[in-house]
């Protein structure tokens, strides 16, 4: 059974069952403000205010920006015995790590334990996670500790370095809730899955290293996060390591990871890792009260200040010279919060089947931000360690956080003089046992085989912020995954396409190795829109498939090219340097004696061929709506119509044109 063709009668588009349309023309201001709300508003949030009366919008308004309104008048008694469960056990988490990684950001223990009252309240009627566990994350604090800690010394001005950490959280919030209410939340897909792998496994690499000043009970550190200042400074000091607090440490570490392998073989008995954490503080406690180890080497917390969250929102610095610093920290951090963030409200949706909207968690997780910069809390987004304790205990509404705030002031007015005696090397034990997890191998093994660009991605994050800093590994990353996307669009890939046996499919000949060549005719796929970035290269690309095909037809002796058929189904859209190479081409292909043919150019494309009357140069009549049609139409004209003698007598004298 030989191929099936299309027969016209002619070449006529109006003599074909199908043909090619032209979109009727649309005002300007109608295209642009489709294109806009494409850009800014593909979830269409207005939709459910249409057709309401104007009570109705009202309220929707109310519950579009705090979505507590919708869920609580629904909650039930069954909510709040899942949600009380699930708020006490990551309350039971938040307390030692936010304790650790206020520590990890140069700032006082107690401001942890501040940043986990005030920001989940206001996450909890704001958010749209059911899922998310609101506190401080260890690579933001490391971050704020990188990029205050170049201008300002901690230990040397703590105040001013407490109130720049306070401003940055503030600019951070102001970021974030700008990029949710301007819905310009696409800007975080910048940070590709590729990139923030190797990000966090750097920035976790890097926080380990930190620790190692806790675990060896150092009182001088280096400032810098690099491995080789890292290295320089632990092992400058040999005379000062503590072997008390290196064997404390280390047991503490061998507990808490035994109890993290214990509850991933076993996740119903996932409170064991989640409480551990804090069973570590309690016996740390206990044996440093017991021992009097703080006399021996061993480093405690010292005491805490009693009482809930003092207002800050006068020690905001916005005069210079910190300004810059404090607003380049909170716009750095602050996308790092939004990507962890919005990564773990999704993930934990997907397991759940609900929507959460991504530009109402940026709006809610930078209003909880500027709220706490006022409450003397630093930057918080939704960590994932915690947000996996508050999914697998059970949670079932964003009440969890509120049970956990209250269970965080019950601590605040109470219970912080009980960590008097906390070592800091547990504290260190918390932080890498929490930060190994983060360091994703499995994944850099599957970007390995998957995709070998995406895994240089992953690496040169990783490399930046392990051997220069956080953020220049951030920069390095997000510049290597933005170039990617610009080669992507200056060199899109084109195709030679061929028949497929028995069919009227035509397939890339590179892809489909049964595919054949129709004789007489190229057949080229763009696989890409047509830009300026792109136009000389797609110029060029197409004349070389043409010397390629003319110079094969020779060395073969078949008969000579005839046709080139462009299949534009990819090409979504053309700019006018596009037009203009399509002219050119149109010329290249007539000065060598062929004829150009269009396949399936889309609405865009045709509106903006007939506006720059490239249609009336090519022909309507070699214009169609199928690859198929097209082939069938030049197969037809080819058993009509004479060979070109010039072409029969010299295939190879056109290649210099």
């Amino acid at each position: 059974m030989g191929n099936v063709d299309y027969m016209y009668p002619s070449t006529n588009v109006e003599d074909s069952p199908h043909r090619v349309e032209i979109p009727p023309p649309q005002p300007f201001i109608k295209t642009l403000k489709s294109s806009l709300k494409e850009t800014f508003f593909p979830d269409d949030p207005l939709r459910p205010f249409k057709n309401q009366p104007a009570s109705r919008k009202f309220v929707l308004g109310f519950q579009y920006f705090f979505p507590i309104l919708e869920w609580a008048p629904r909650y039930t008694l069954d909510f709040l015995k899942s949600d009380l469960i699930s708020g006490i056990t990551i309350a039971s988490l938040a307390i030692p790590q936010g304790i650790s990684y206020a520590k990890l950001a140069n700032l006082p223990p107690i401001l942890g334990l501040y940043s986990s009252f005030v920001p989940p309240l206001i996450y909890a009627m704001m958010g749209s996670s059911r899922d998310l566990a609101v506190g401080t994350v260890a690579v933001a604090s490391l971050l704020t500790a990188s990029m205050l800690g170049a201008e300002v010394n901690a230990a040397e001005n703590p105040t001013l370095y407490l109130h720049l950490a306070f401003t940055a959280t503030f600019f951070a919030g102001v970021f974030q809730a700008s990029l949710g209410l301007l819905r310009l939340g696409f800007i975080v897909d910048f940070l590709s899955h590729a990139t923030i792998v190797g990000f966090m496994a750097g920035a976790a690499t890097v926080v380990c290293l930190q620790q190692l000043k806790g675990i060896l009970g150092l009182n001088n550190f280096t400032h810098g996060t690099d491995l080789v200042s890292v290295m320089r400074s632990v092992f400058s000091q040999t005379h000062e390591w503590r072997w008390e607090s290196g064997v404390l440490g280390c047991l503490f570490l061998f507990f808490l990871l035994t109890t993290k392998y214990f509850s991933k073989k076993k996740p119903k008995f996932f409170w064991i890792s989640a409480m551990a954490p804090l069973t570590s503080v309690i016996l740390g406690s206990v044996l440093v009260y017991l021992t009097h180890a703080e006399k021996h080497g061993v480093q405690v917390i010292g005491n805490l200040k009693k009482g809930i969250n003092p207002l800050s929102f006068g020690d905001l610095v916005f005069v210079s010279p910190y300004l810059t610093t404090a607003f380049k920290t909170g716009v750095i951090t602050g996308i790092i919060a939004l990507a962890e963030g919005i990564a773990v409200g999704r993930s934990f949706s997907m397991f759940k089947n609900y929507h959460i909207d991504g530009n109402k968690e940026m709006i809610a997780i930078g209003m909880m931000n500027i709220a706490g910069s006022c409450t003397s809390c630093y930057l918080t987004t939704g960590p994932f360690s915690r947000s996996a304790v508050n999914y697998n205990a059970g949670c079932k509404t964003a009440m969890s956080n509120v049970i956990m705030a209250i269970a965080m002031m019950f601590t605040l007015l109470f219970l912080t003089p009980l960590f008097h005696y906390t070592p800091l090397v547990v504290l260190s034990a918390i932080i890498i046992a929490a930060m190994l997890g983060l360091i994703d191998y499995e994944a850099a093994i599957h970007l390995w085989k998957v995709d070998k660009f995406d895994f240089v991605v992953c690496m040169s994050a990783y490399i930046g912020v392990v051997f220069s800093s956080v953020q220049n590994g951030l920069v390095l990353a997000v510049a290597i995954s933005v170039m990617r996307v610009l080669l992507f669009v200056a060199r899109p890939r084109t195709f030679i396409l061929g028949n497929l046996p028995n069919s009227m499919d035509y397939r890339n000949v590179d892809q489909y190795q049964s595919a054949s060549n129709v004789p007489g005719i190229l057949i080229l796929e763009i696989d890409a829109p047509i830009y300026f970035a792109n136009t000389n290269y797609l110029r060029e690309r197409i004349t070389r498939w043409i010397n390629d095909e003319e110079d094969r037809i020779k060395s073969a002796g078949e008969s000579s090219l005839q046709y080139v058929i462009l299949d534009m189904s990819a090409v979504a859209n053309i700019d006018t340097s596009g037009i203009s190479m399509l002219d050119e081409v149109k010329k290249l292909v007539d000065r060598r004696g062929l004829q150009l043919v269009l396949a399936n150019p889309g609405g865009e494309v045709m509106k903006k061929m007939n506006k720059s009357e490239l249609i009336e140069k090519i022909g309507q009549q070699w214009i169609y709506l199928t690859v198929a049609e097209a082939v069938a139409a030049c197969k037809f004209m080819l058993h009509t119509t004479k060979p070109n003698p010039i072409k029969d007598q010299e295939p190879g004298a056109w290649n210099n044109v």
